[in-house]
């Protein structure tokens, strides 16, 4: 399969970096205050990926405060593909009323031929709660047709009507193939964000010392 990296490859120059202190596990807010650029982990550490019969999916958030864990190439493919979509996911959450989107590339991989594939489908389950997509934004001309070669592949940015719950457990549920992988990637990200801010004031340090 390709990597993700390649899939969604936007060239986009890295905003710039912003400080801020370290969030709780429980933080739900979609304040952002990581910078931009410092981030050393790879797409398939902030991804779930689980079989559903004949099909492979792969859900990877698109929230700002993961995509900014990954490294710079890839934080810059991940962050271009929203902002290439932003027209349609503006009009899509305006449609559906939702303020605070949450929002996931989501693909389905086909391990067999003629693999069929309803996207309507996916679903998180946060809190005891189902919620499905409030809207679906192909990025694949194939994402139409439902159906898949042997290894072909179909993308597309999913919305939901919830910020995604990022630093709390969460579970993705495929036409009842539940996978819970999110609760092992959450210490994971943790890390690496007191890492990430570890380095930001590092940097910072040393361009301060290197001033005449």
């Amino acid at each position: 399969m390709r990597s993700w990296a390649a899939m969604v490859a936007v060239p986009l120059a890295l905003e710039a970096a912003l400080g801020g202190g370290p969030a709780s596990a429980q933080d739900t807010s979609q304040v952002i205050d990581l910078p931009a650029g410092y981030g050393a982990l790879n797409q398939d550490q902030i991804s779930i990926l689980f079989t559903a019969g004949d099909l492979q999916v792969r859900f990877l958030p698109l929230d700002e405060r993961a995509i900014r864990m990954v490294g710079k190439d890839a934080y810059a493919s991940l962050h271009g593909l929203v902002v290439s979509r932003q027209a349609q996911i503006d009009s899509a959450t305006q449609d559906a009323g939702i303020s605070t989107p949450g929002l996931a590339l989501v693909s389905f991989f086909a391990l067999r031929r003629d693999a069929r594939f309803d996207p309507q489908n996916l679903s998180l389950l946060y809190r005891n709660q189902y919620y499905r997509p409030a809207a679906i934004i192909p990025l694949t001309v194939n994402f139409s047709s439902h159906q898949l070669h042997l290894r072909e592949q179909a993308s597309a940015i999913y919305v939901f009507e919830l910020a995604l719950p990022i630093f709390e457990e969460f579970d993705v549920d495929y036409a009842g193939t539940e996978s819970t992988a999110w609760k092992d990637i959450v210490p994971v990200i943790l890390r690496e964000r007191s890492r990430i801010l570890s380095r930001y004031q590092a940097s910072q340090t040393d361009s301060a010392g290197r001033k005449p």
